[in-house]
């Protein structure tokens, strides 16, 4: 049997809604859905203080969904009440423009990316935002790593964002940033096991759909790699630039040269390199030590003419404030590794792409 958005709707006809005692489609609970390439989604719009009674239903809508022949994936999440219902988001899309558009509102956007995981890419964009937005710009922060979104715990936001008409999706602010991520609309611990489609499509919604209001910047926090969600920003977006994170370790590298090879083909410039990890200071005896080697950022910039953004050094009170909800530059602004934040900022805002 061919796989449909009626056979979906079918099968969560089968699971029923506590509150009212009808289905969750009868109910007008189960909205959204969409079917590509047999990857399933839809949300289950209910009112936010009953999202833990209501999680059981949502892993039984899940799991009759995926039951269906030709299911690849299911994405099934709770959303908040909104008094209008909202329509289906595939249903109301338009012919999609041609070449890069601009966010409306947003006067730059800013890629942060890296060519490998585990460089601290998030911790940079977490602190980048609150450093520009101790300078008196509006910033907003998009969360694009879809897969392990992590900037909802870094900037100290949860609960679920709003969507008052249905069509537009309200953010969450913190720190005087303004922040959108997928963290916001699962579970802490849910997979997102989406494909090409999916993932393009979410990223889509988040930057055009998501009121951003009126922003001198976005930053947009990429997934590591080479993969779906940058080439699409950059083909869908106008991109002012990118900035690349690395340690300096020749792994890494390797790595960071294929993310901007990938820019380089895309036409979005590269704004610089920022050396993540670069070295430790122990805080007991002062000595300083270059864990993952020293220097490698800096030899890269020169031979591919980019210019070195900063060095941030590996400390602990980096880490654990990202961890807290509050990042070392909105934690301790005076701090020497905190000062690495700002200085990026202020050269940003210089360069008249802040």
């Amino acid at each position: 049997m061919t796989l449909t958005k009626d056979s979906v709707l079918a099968a969560l006809r089968t699971v029923a809604d506590p509150q009212s005692g009808s289905d969750i489609v009868t109910a007008g609970i189960a909205r959204g859905v969409t079917v590509e390439d047999g990857a399933v989604r839809f949300v289950l719009e209910i009112d936010p203080a009953k999202a833990e009674s209501y999680e059981p239903v949502r892993a039984a809508a899940q799991a009759a969904v995926q039951a269906l022949d030709g299911v690849r994936g299911v994405s099934a999440v709770l959303t908040a009440h909104s008094a209008k219902a909202p329509p289906d988001l595939k249903a109301q899309r338009k012919p999609e423009p041609q070449g890069p558009q601009r966010v409306p509102g947003v006067n730059h956007i800013i890629a942060i990316a890296s060519g490998k995981g585990g460089v601290g890419k998030s911790t940079v964009s977490a602190n980048l935002a609150c450093a520009l937005a101790a300078q008196g710009q509006r910033v907003g922060l998009l969360d694009a790593d879809v897969y392990g979104p992590s900037q909802p715990r870094m900037l100290g936001v949860s609960g679920r964002p709003a969507s008052p008409d249905g069509k537009t999706i309200l953010p969450l602010r913190n720190h005087g940033v303004t922040m959108m991520s997928m963290g916001l609309m699962t579970n802490e611990d849910q997979a997102v096991i989406w494909r090409g489609p999916m993932l393009m499509g979410a990223l889509q919604q988040m930057l055009m759909q998501v009121q951003w209001g009126e922003l001198d910047v976005l930053l947009v926090d990429l997934p590591p790699g080479t993969g779906d969600v940058s080439m699409t920003l950059a083909q869908k977006t106008v991109v002012d630039g990118a900035i690349i994170v690395s340690t300096p370790q020749d792994v890494a590298l390797l790595d960071a040269r294929k993310g901007i090879d990938m820019f380089n083909q895309l036409h979005v410039p590269v704004l610089g390199m920022i050396e993540n990890m670069s070295t430790h200071i122990c805080s007991q005896c002062g000595h300083e030590e270059h864990v993952f080697g020293h220097g490698g950022v800096a030899a890269e910039c020169r031979k591919l003419g980019v210019p070195l953004m900063g060095e941030v050094p590996l400390h602990i009170d980096i880490r654990t404030t990202s961890d807290n909800g509050t990042p070392i530059v909105v934690a301790n602004p005076d701090a020497p590794q905190a000062q690495v934040f700002h200085d990026i900022a202020r050269a940003l805002i210089s360069q008249g792409v802040a």
